[in-house]
């Protein structure tokens, strides 16, 4: 650390002053929110890009999921270590570190010619991300004042979280339609150079808090989260009895039991564990691992679905998800703008209740089903939920944190967020490969007594019925899939009806108040 990060000088402060104010808060918000849209929206972009990557670098089917799994399980798993690293070293020059690996590491993946290179720099990026993304939630409760301000910045935040997805499969869809797969990660390298050389001329350093790394409770967190999203990714692709699948969860068990154990005896652990002592705070993860969980899936089943049954080009299906992005933010700033009011609470249930009904609406696509008759409508509902659910939930796990546990709880509200979307995914994907084997089985006499013999020859070589008994059987996974998913936003619902208890009145006394319904 510099001798003008620990005593700034008069003048750099009043320059700093006169060059911040407004102006310099909302470059400072800019910034934060780039960072938070470029890790996000990598979790989806190169998901349109995975043919073009299997054929260029010869990857398997079953090894090309890992372009994806090598990403989820670095950054879900390293989340609370990176929030942990912020609140001791600093977290803009944390901030600035991952925002530079994660660039780094993009610029490796699209020069990559080899598939082990490619999933090393998948790794590699997240672990970049997981540095930066819970230290530029921080930031904003070290930058912004408790207030209106504040909300209004959690707002744009939380409204590019929820939308990252959306703007990762269109921007995913141009580049590899107009340019190449390689792309998908080059793309990174501007943006994470332009934050890396804003950050230190707008967004002002934290406090550091002196102390030591948990290096036990980081290790025991990291290898157990790894376990258990690898448990579910496996038992997507090799069945709930593999003995793989069993070995991860039991490893899960045991790691994730010795985390809670040095941590209860740490005297600065990773993650306090009084922070789940809060019912609304407990609650409020417990509600965005259940979004999580619900979102990761409508995405990946519906850029499957309008692809493969609607016959979309890449741009045309990344095009298709613009309403969402266009919706999330409308939502997210009419809720910052009433919680005060209102509260937290009604916006939970109100927007799990959205999430639950578009979801469900969803389950109901077939064969004959259209865009603008059975895909744009439920998205429109579904995604007001999301914009509702993103705002209040980010405040209420955040508020009444002290500064010093700041990057903690980022750093836990993010595990929720990713470790659900990937625990989710595989969950739904197991449940979608079961329903359209069972499709499957009965499409079969109707193919092999109608089909020509290549289509038969074909079938006999990959397993894969063609159009149209194939479209039938993607659709009725795809419809399984849904169902799950509206499951897991029910459940978020009676989490917000029967657990959270914020009032308009708690919101008024956090600033230096007890933890909410401490």
């Amino acid at each position: 650390m510099t001798s003008d990060d620990q005593h700034p000088q008069p003048k750099k402060a009043a320059t700093a002053h006169r060059r911040g104010g407004e102006d310099g808060k909302g470059i400072a918000l800019f910034v934060i929110a780039s960072c938070q849209l470029m890790v996000v929206l990598d979790i989806t972009i190169v998901n349109i890009a995975l043919p073009h990557i299997q054929t260029a670098l010869g990857f398997s089917t079953t090894n090309l999921s890992w372009v994806v799994n090598a990403y989820t399980l670095t950054f879900g798993g390293l989340l609370l270590l990176g929030g942990r690293t912020g609140d001791i070293l600093g977290r803009r020059r944390v901030f600035v570190f991952g925002v530079l690996l994660f660039g780094l590491a993009s610029l490796l993946g699209g020069l990559s010619q080899s598939s082990w290179h490619l999933l090393a720099a998948r790794a590699l990026q997240g672990v970049g991300g997981a540095i930066a993304s819970p230290t530029a939630l921080s930031l904003i409760t070290t930058t912004f004042d408790e207030g209106p301000e504040r909300n209004r910045a959690f707002a744009v935040f939380s409204g590019v979280s929820a939308t990252g997805g959306a703007i990762g499969l269109l921007a995913g869809g141009v580049l590899v339609e107009w340019l190449d797969w390689r792309w998908v990660f080059f793309v990174n390298v501007p943006i994470a150079l332009l934050i890396a050389f804003l950050t230190p001329r707008h967004v002002k350093e934290s406090a550091r808090h002196p102390g030591r790394f948990d290096l036990a409770g980081a290790l025991t967190a990291t290898l157990g989260m790894v376990a258990l999203v690898y448990g579910f990714i496996r038992a997507a692709r090799e069945g709930w009895g593999d003995s793989w699948t069993l070995g991860s969860f039991a490893a899960a068990l045991v790691l994730l039991s010795c985390f809670v154990l040095v941590e209860r005896r740490s005297r600065q652990p990773i993650t306090p564990l009084h922070l789940l002592a809060d019912r609304n705070r407990a609650g409020t993860y417990g509600i965005m691992l259940c979004l999580a969980a619900a979102i990761f899936g409508m995405f990946f089943f519906l850029t499957l679905f309008v692809q493969t049954v609607l016959g979309f080009s890449p741009l045309r299906a990344g095009l298709a998800f613009l309403p969402v992005s266009a919706v999330i933010p409308v939502l997210a700033g009419i809720t910052a703008r009433l919680m005060p009011r209102f509260g937290p609470k009604p916006f939970m249930m109100l927007g799990s209740v959205c999430l639950a009904a578009g979801l469900s609406w969803l389950t109901q696509v077939d064969v004959h089903s259209t865009y603008p008759g059975g895909i744009l409508g439920p998205m429109l509902v579904l995604s007001a939920g999301m914009g509702m659910l993103f705002v209040s939930l980010t405040l209420t796990a955040l508020a009444g944190i002290a500064p010093r546990e700041a990057g903690a709880g980022s750093g836990l509200l993010n595990t929720m967020q990713q470790i659900g979307g990937s625990l989710g995914l595989s969950i739904l994907v197991t449940v979608f490969g079961t329903a359209s084997r069972d499709e499957a089985g009965r499409q079969l006499p109707a193919f092999l007594a109608q089909a020509d013999p290549a289509e038969k020859a074909r079938f006999a070589r990959t397993g894969l019925l063609p159009p149209p008994w194939g479209h039938q059987v993607l659709t009725s996974g795809v419809s399984a899939g849904f169902v799950v998913a509206a499951l897991f936003a029910a459940v978020a619902f009676l989490i917000a009806v029967l657990v959270i208890r914020v009032r308009p009145a708690d919101l008024a006394r956090l600033k230096g108040g007890p933890p909410l319904g401490g």
